[in-house]
């Protein structure tokens, strides 16, 4: 990311060596002072050298752009992104999110890790570096997230993170789940005191957290989190000093209720708070945008343009301490600025990254070309064959009917799965689904060759499906292949289509494949157009809904199955998985009793 000479730098600083590119007749956006004033932009190379009079900066080979008047505002951030859910290679994605003025990121590359582990980041890294686009990297405090300890292709320990964090390409401790800090797991105390030794800030997830809770992840030095449910609970991290996000995702949806801290509360908590997309999709950023769309959400609730702008921009480069690098138009920061001719109505027309012009006048000018990839990317799938017979729920009870408890799905917030008592009927020691009363089987299969265990299955609400199956290795955060389906025949064809075919995404009925999305990068993304995946992933939705499924994104929403950072319960390859007692258990119960909780603690 520092590529140029600092003595080199500091004379193009001083004029004495000519910019490469100057925008002129424009009116800067000044996040810093949170002024609108006219000003010229010099860069060179990659980053800015000055602002305001540029004419000393201006050589025979400096290369003009006329803003026109347009408003010169600096390059978005996304504050927090699981860039793999996207199904874009880093690659495409950059070619789908820098038109929408998104042009830095914070990820943890987690589901690459786990699937390819350190070998694979090194290349991922590199594809980055080859784009306009600037991923600022925190090495993920654990991996896997879930608590049990399920089964994934490479483990992110504390002996990771004493080599990884003293890799210039970290800037951070991503995702720090707050029950590893309140349990004092022992990889996770010693990532955050390496984290303290090599000053990086330990990034949080702490959904719901408030009280005790909140303040004992303060204490272990988390510092910033994009997990609100509510602007109360967003109100009470910051007047804790937390940094906080507000996500904005393709498939949930915190803004309107998160802003109120700004637009109900106090408007000058404003610089306190940022963005973020979490997961977002192609579709969703064709049709709508990216961090573009969430600035104009923000104008549209009653946030002032300048604020907006700058929680979409200097707010999370300061949140994340790299504010030196991003975050606004001044010099020594990299180019990345956007022409805009109305700050509310905020449509992009030019875009530079790195000082590159990537968008012109509405157009993409800049050319992506994807890298080659080794086989560490393309051979992840190593599950073996299942059959039928493993895609069921078995029990020795004897009774015609049973209990048993079916993650439901809530259709607004899908991360968040109660628990659904349900009675099903059992036929030749086999618990049946029951697809009439929206009871599927759900399993997840491990993929990358660490076990020979049987598949862990379920039950699952929410999909409505009357017939088929449907399947995915793309899958956060273990990307272990998730399945649901009203019949265990058609699971085992979805998932060993999977196998056979590198990864991806299937819809099976009948025992016909209806529609299948190849990801054969890691299983989880590919070097499609993004406007290609969007039609793709339309092409899936469409035949979802045919099969009785009316959710908005049926396949993302079943790939948040395996997650057990949020409540109430999961499922991953060690079986169903309760969030409060972070424990595995048996979905099947003789009787009706809970016990004051949906999971079996009778003993009758």
């Amino acid at each position: 990311m520092y590529r140029e000479d600092i003595r080199e730098m500091i004379d193009a600083g001083a004029a004495k060596i000519p910019a490469d590119l100057v925008i002129k007749n424009g009116k800067l956006v000044n996040v810093n002072s949170a002024e609108i004033y006219t000003a010229d932009v010099a860069i060179y190379r990659s980053k800015i050298v000055a602002t305001g009079d540029v004419s000393a900066y201006i050589g025979n080979n400096t290369k003009e752009i006329d803003a026109k008047g347009k408003y010169i505002v600096p390059g978005l951030i996304d504050g927090h992104l699981h860039i793999e859910c996207s199904k874009l290679s880093m690659t495409s994605f950059a070619k789908a999110v820098l038109p929408h003025g998104t042009t830095s990121i914070i990820s943890g590359l987690d589901q690459y890790i786990v699937t390819a582990g350190l070998e694979g980041i090194k290349e991922i890294l590199a594809e980055i570096d080859g784009t306009p686009l600037k991923v600022f990297w925190g090495l993920p405090f654990l991996t896997p997230y879930t608590l049990p300890k399920s089964n994934v292709g490479f483990n992110v320990t504390a002996q990771t993170h004493a080599e990884v964090q003293k890799w210039p390409e970290v800037f951070g401790v991503w995702e720090t789940v707050s029950e590893f800090i309140e349990n004092q797991h022992d990889d996770v105390m010693k990532a955050i005191e390496f984290a303290r030794v090599n000053r990086l800030p330990v990034f949080g997830c702490a959904p719901m957290t408030r009280g005790h809770k909140l303040n004992s992840i303060l204490c272990a030095g988390v510092r910033l989190d994009h997990e609100s449910y509510d602007h109360e609970e967003m109100m009470e991290k910051i007047r804790k000093g937390m940094n906080v996000i507000i996500r904005e995702s393709s498939i949930s949806h915190f803004l309107d209720e998160n802003v109120k801290v700004i637009t109900h509360l106090n408007p000058r908590l404003s610089r306190r708070v940022s963005f973020c997309t979490d997961d977002v999709i192609a579709s969703d950023i064709i049709a709508n945008g990216h961090m573009d769309k969430l600035i104009r959400m923000a104008i549209a609730r009653g946030v002032d343009p300048m604020t907006a702008i700058q929680m979409g921009s200097i707010n999370s480069a300061e949140a994340y301490r790299i504010d030196h690098l991003v975050g606004s138009i001044s010099p020594g920061r990299f180019a990345d600025i956007l022409l805009v001719e109305d700050l509310v109505k905020f449509e992009i027309d030019t875009v530079i990254a790195k000082g590159q012009i990537v968008v012109q006048d509405n157009e993409t000018v800049y050319n992506f070309v994807a890298p080659k990839r080794s086989n560490v990317l393309l051979q992840s799938m190593k599950l073996k064959p299942v059959t039928a017979d493993d895609m069921k729920v078995r029990t020795d009870l004897k009774e015609a009917r049973v209990h048993a408890l079916s993650l439901d799905v809530d259709f607004d917030i899908p991360f968040v799965r109660r628990g659904r008592q349900v009675e099903l009927d059992i036929k030749d020691g086999v618990v049946m689904p029951d697809p009439a009363n929206d009871v599927l089987y759900a399993t997840v299969v491990e993929r990358f060759g660490k076990t020979t265990t049987k598949p862990a299955v379920g039950f699952c609400s929410g999909w409505k499906l009357k017939a088929g199956a449907m399947a995915s290795s793309c899958a956060p955060d273990d990307n272990n292949v998730v399945c649901i389906g009203t019949n265990s025949e058609d699971m085992a064809i979805a998932i060993n289509y999977l196998a056979e075919n590198g990864g991806g995404q299937v819809i099976v009925k009948d025992g016909k494949v209806l529609g299948f999305l190849s990801l054969p990068i890691c299983g989880i993304v590919s070097d499609l157009d993004p406007f290609t995946m969007a039609a793709e992933e339309e092409k899936l939705l469409q035949l979802a809904r045919q099969l009785g499924c009316d959710l908005p994104d049926p396949l993302f929403y079943m790939c948040c199955l395996q997650i057990t950072a949020i409540p109430d319960y999961a499922i991953t390859d060690l079986g169903v998985i309760d969030f409060h007692e972070q424990k595995t258990f048996a979905p099947v119960f003789k009787c009706g009793c809970s016990h004051g909780k949906l999971h079996p603690k009778c003993h009758h």
